[in-house]
């Protein structure tokens, strides 16, 4: 398996050989879908909540005498059938985590790299010394991959190349040690570096 290498300024000048224990698994579609499910669900804050009847602001006094009107026993202002009142079995705070194994999240991994191994480049160390949203955007536009959702894959955190990459529409920029199959399947190309592809084979034995 070899995906196309390219030098600092974008050109082609090669090929590189993926690693088969990332890039050559079979694709495990149950574990994909049940990690990636949990992920997004654990991406919700939880943090929809309304005011319930003992929420509500109002004095708890009863309205009026319980007999001899002929009307309803209403008991509080802050009824939910009320205007201003409570609302009845509305959301409150919740915590949506839930737990990935950890060989799970692996599988899952090597699963969402299979799948995209025709859509890898690989590219030279690039080092910044300011960010520059040109020189990135140039970069991109000479290695000639007609991506819709790029995810540029880096060895460490680069501030100067982070801060190049995210004014680029439909580029994203991730550590190598970060990587997730969500983000992973959600990128139509992936572009990883030198450094970032050594990494990898080094976290995700």
């Amino acid at each position: 398996m070899e995906a196309i290498k390219y030098s600092k300024t974008g050109e082609e000048i090669g090929k590189v050989t993926l690693p088969e224990h990332l890039f050559d698994m079979e694709v495990n579609k149950a574990v994909l879908h049940e990690v990636i499910t949990l992920f997004r669900q654990n991406q919700r804050l939880g943090t929809a909540c309304v005011k319930g009847r003992s929420d509500v602001h109002g004095s708890t006094r009863k309205l009026y005498r319980q007999k001899g009107t002929g009307r309803a026993r209403a008991g509080s202002k802050k009824s939910p059938i009320r205007v201003g009142g409570g609302v009845a079995f509305g959301p409150r705070p919740k915590d949506w985590h839930g737990t990935i194994p950890k060989k799970k999240k692996r599988i899952a991994l090597k699963s969402a790299l299979s799948s995209k191994k025709d859509h890898v480049a690989v590219i030279e160390d690039i080092i910044m010394e300011k960010p520059s949203l040109k020189i990135a955007r140039d970069i991109l536009n000479a290695t000639k991959i007609p991506f819709q959702r790029c995810l540029f894959v880096m060895s460490d955190n680069e501030p100067n190349l982070v801060r190049s990459l995210r004014n680029i529409k439909n580029v994203s920029s991730i550590r190598a040690e970060d990587l997730n199959a969500h983000d992973i399947l959600h990128a139509s190309d992936m572009i990883i570096t030198e450094k970032a592809l050594e990494k990898m084979v080094e976290v995700f034995k």
